[in-house]
């Protein structure tokens, strides 16, 4: 795997092997996420993306039979230690999901839920203004901060997402493929505010857009399948660069080929 990214990480990836029951799925992945910075993740469907993604808040550890070895760090902490509780990981490394899964209560209550978990005592009204705020859905609702989130649009629920994880204060935030299910339009505002997140938070995203990767991150990692033992085919990552090297000028054939539209 081409990698060469030297930076002092946020999130670092060592060895990272990622099993479902005895079938390997995710080999040998080494990445550095840095500090304040947008990370895409791109490559075919089922190359490993989403499942080294869920690796960094320990999403698959709800997934039975999963394992995972190898080394995560947060900070040059181990994340799978016995003595990290995946909860307390998840209010620093938030995640918002494919698809909008706002909570079935009010607008207010899906900002405010959340902040009340982690231990928030402050002025809850100006948290859920603010999260709002940041996560360009606050014209929207502003007016119907009771009634609730599912009366939104997908882009607005997607939004809406956004600002609940927002509102614990993490320092990542995990993005699957958050534009997935939503219009041109709607996945527009989530690229226009991934780049205003991107100055309080560092972000790392999977999305199946090449063009969109291409607009919003600063670093891009190249996933692809690899064939194994006995025929057997495994997600691995192929190249990590900068996102204009990885677009423009990658050293690896199958980086090339993907970008190109010869396979995906």
């Amino acid at each position: 795997m081409k990698n060469s990214i030297k930076i002092e990480p946020i999130l670092k990836a060592e060895n990272l092997n990622v099993f479902y029951g005895s079938n390997l799925v995710v080999r040998g992945v080494d990445l550095v996420i840095p500090k304040g910075k947008v990370v895409a993740f791109i490559g075919p469907s089922g190359c490993g993306k989403s499942t080294v993604l869920r690796c960094f808040n320990r999403m698959n550890d709800l997934i039975p039979n999963a394992r995972v070895s190898g080394k995560i760090t947060y900070y040059g902490k181990d994340i799978y230690s016995k003595k990290l509780d995946p909860v307390d990981l998840r209010s620093s490394i938030g995640m918002v999901f494919q698809r909008p899964n706002p909570f079935p209560k009010s607008i207010y209550e899906n900002i405010a839920f959340g902040a009340r978990v982690n231990g928030f005592k402050g002025n809850m009204d100006e948290l859920v203004e603010t999260s709002l705020k940041k996560a360009a859905v606050w014209d929207e609702t502003k007016d119907k901060l009771h009634r609730s989130g599912l009366i939104l649009s997908g882009g607005q629920q997607q939004r809406l997402c956004i600002a609940r994880v927002i509102a614990i204060k993490p320092d990542v935030i995990l993005m699957d493929e958050p534009c997935a299910a939503l219009d041109p339009i709607s996945t527009l505002k989530i690229e226009e505010l991934i780049n205003n997140l991107k100055k309080e938070h560092t972000i790392v995203i999977v999305t199946h857009n090449m063009y969109q990767a291409s607009r919003i991150s600063d670093l891009t990692a190249f996933y692809n399948l690899a064939i194994i033992d006995k025929g057997k085919r495994t997600g691995q990552l192929i190249e990590y660069n900068k996102t204009e090297i990885i677009f423009n000028d990658p050293t690896m054939e199958s980086t090339k080929h993907y970008i190109n539209g010869k396979f995906g």
